[in-house]
C-alpha cells in the first residue's frame, strides 16, 4: 500500500490514483490548479454555456438541479439562481434514510430559493430488496441512493424537456485529479456506471438476481441515449468553474440561508450530509471496513489541500474520529430485516486485501499513513472550525409556514417492517 506524501489517500482509493516521483497524488496535483486557474475568467465561461439554455420570457425551466437536505445542494442552488439568473426545477431522490434536520433544510429550501421541486420517493419495499442485492453483491448500503440520485435527474430532464442539468462538484476531479478542471468534462453514463454505481448498472445488478425483476425499478434505470440526445440533455460541473472549497460555500449558506448543521460522529465536518442518518455513521464504517480508511480521511485530504492543516494535523483527526462507533445500526438492522451478523458477513467479503488481514477470527489494518520526514504538505497553522447551528424544528417556529415534502412526527418510531428475502417476497 503506498500513501500520498502530502495527503493521507492511500494508493487502494476506488476512484484510482496515481503518484508522481516525489510520492504526491494525482489529486493534490490537480488541486494545485485551484491556486492558479483564473476563476472569475472561468465563472464568465460558464455564463455563456448556460445562456443559450436560458428562457427568453423566462416562462420555463432554465435548468435541473439536483438537490437534497445536505451537501452542496443550497450552495448550487444559490449560484444557479442568484448568480446565473436561471430558473431552476430542483430534483430530489428521497433516499428514505432521512433526519428531521435534512427533512427540514430541503423544506426551508423551498422557501428559501422560492424554486418549484419534485421529489422521487420510491416503494420501500423495493429499496430493501435492492439494497439486499447491493449488499451482497458489492458490500454496499448506499448503490440504492447512488443510483437514483443519478438517474432521476436524467429521467426529468427528459421528461419536462430540460435540457441542461447542473451539479456541484466532480468527485473524480476533486478527490483523486482524474480529470483536469480546465477538462471541462461532463455527466456520463460511463462516469456513472464505472465509478458512481461500482461498476455496475441497474441491469447488471437484476442480471446477477433475477428475483429483483418483479419490482418497478425503472426509478434507477439511466435512460436510453437516444432520448437523451433527442433531448440534448447535458450534465455540466460547478467545480469546473468554481474555485471548490465546500467549507466557506456551507458557511456563506449558513449566513445567508439559516443552512442547519449538526454535530457528527466520524468526522469532523458537521456540514456535509447531516440528512441521512447513516452516511457519516454506518454506511462510513462499512466503507472503513473495506478500504481501510473513511470519510474523516476525505475531509482530512480535503484540508491538506487548502492549507487549512498539515499532514501530521490531518492524521491527528483521523485517528480521533475514524474508529469511532455509531448509533445507527440498530435502526438499519430493523428497516432492513437482518441481523448484524448477517450485515457484517456481507461486508466481510468485500474488505480489500490491500488493506486487511484476518488472524484467527479477528480483522486487522495492515497499512496506515505516517508522519515521517517525507512530508510534501504546506505549513500551515491548523484553525478548522466546523459550526454547529440552532435547530430549526418547525415546533420552534410555530408562527412560519414550513413546506414539508414528506411530513415527520419529532419521536415516533415507524413500525417494524416484516422480513424479506432478496426477492423481496415476504419471508
Amino acid at each position: 500500500m503506498q500513501f500520498c506524501t502530502r495527503c493521507l489517500y492511500p494508493s487502494n482509493h476506488p476512484l484510482h490514483l496515481t503518484f508522481d516521483e516525489e510520492g504526491v497524488c494525482s489529486g493534490c496535483r490537480i488541486h494545485e490548479e485551484k491556486d492558479c486557474l483564473d476563476w472569475n475568467e472561468r465563472f464568465e465561461e460558464l455564463r455563456t454555456i448556460v445562456k443559450e439554455f436560458k428562457s427568453p420570457d423566462q416562462t420555463r425551466h432554465d435548468c435541473i438541479v439536483p438537490v437534497d437536505g445536505g451537501r452542496d445542494s443550497y450552495f448550487t442552488v444559490h449560484v444557479v439562481k442568484n448568480l446565473l439568473g436561471l430558473n431552476p426545477l430542483l430534483v430530489s431522490y428521497n433516499k428514505h434514510w432521512n433526519t428531521p434536520l435534512g427533512i427540514r433544510n430541503l423544506a426551508y429550501m423551498r422557501i428559501a430559493f422560492n424554486c418549484d421541486m419534485i421529489q422521487k420517493t420510491v416503494n420501500p419495499n423495493t429499496l430493501r430488496a435492492l439494497n439486499l442485492a447491493s449488499l451482497e453483491a458489492f458490500g454496499s448500503i448506499y448503490w440504492h441512493i447512488l443510483a437514483g440520485h443519478t438517474a432521476f435527474p436524467v429521467q426529468s430532464a427528459i421528461h419536462y424537456r430540460i435540457p441542461l442539468i447542473i451539479w456541484g462538484a466532480h468527485q473524480g476531479i476533486d478527490q483523486v485529479g482524474m480529470f483536469s478542471h480546465t477538462e471541462e468534462v461532463e455527466m456520463t453514463r460511463r462516469y456513472r456506471k464505472d465509478h458512481d454505481l461500482m461498476g455496475f448498472e441497474l441491469e447488471d445488478l437484476v442480471q446477477k438476481y433475477p428475483e429483483l425483476d418483479q419490482h418497478n425499478l425503472d426509478s434507477f434505470l439511466y435512460p436510453d441515449s437516444t432520448d437523451i440526445a433527442n433531448v440534448g440533455v447535458r450534465g455540466i460541473y460547478l467545480n469546473n468553474y468554481i474555485r471548490w472549497d465546500s467549507k466557506k460555500q456551507h458557511e456563506l449558506m449558513i449566513d445567508t440561508y439559516n443552512y442547519e448543521t449538526s454535530p457528527q460522529v466520524r468526522v469532523f465536518d458537521n456540514y456535509h450530509d447531516v440528512n441521512c442518518h447513516h452516511y457519516n455513521g454506518l454506511h462510513d464504517r462499512i466503507k472503513f471496513a473495506k478500504l481501510g480508511y473513511g470519510k474523516v480521511t476525505d475531509q482530512a485530504c480535503r484540508e491538506i489541500r487548502l492549507k487549512r492543516m498539515d499532514r501530521k494535523q490531518a492524521l491527528e483527526l483521523v485517528e480521533k474520529h475514524q474508529h469511532r462507533d455509531t448509533k445507527d445500526e440498530d435502526l438499519f438492522l430493523e428497516w432492513q430485516g437482518i441481523s448484524s451478523g448477517e450485515l457484517w458477513s456481507y461486508i466481510d467479503q468485500h474488505r480489500d486485501p490491500r488493506a486487511w488481514e484476518k488472524v484467527g477470527s479477528k480483522w486487522h489494518l495492515k497499512h496506515a499513513p505516517i508522519v515521517d520526514g517525507k512530508d510534501n504538505s504546506f505549513s500551515c497553522s491548523y484553525d478548522v472550525d466546523y459550526r454547529v447551528t440552532p435547530s430549526r424544528a418547525p415546533g420552534e417556529n410555530k408562527n412560519t409556514y414550513v413546506l414539508i415534502g414528506k411530513g415527520y412526527v419529532e419521536g415516533q418510531k415507524p413500525s417494524s417492517p416484516p422480513v424479506f428475502d432478496k426477492s423481496g417476497a415476504e419471508a
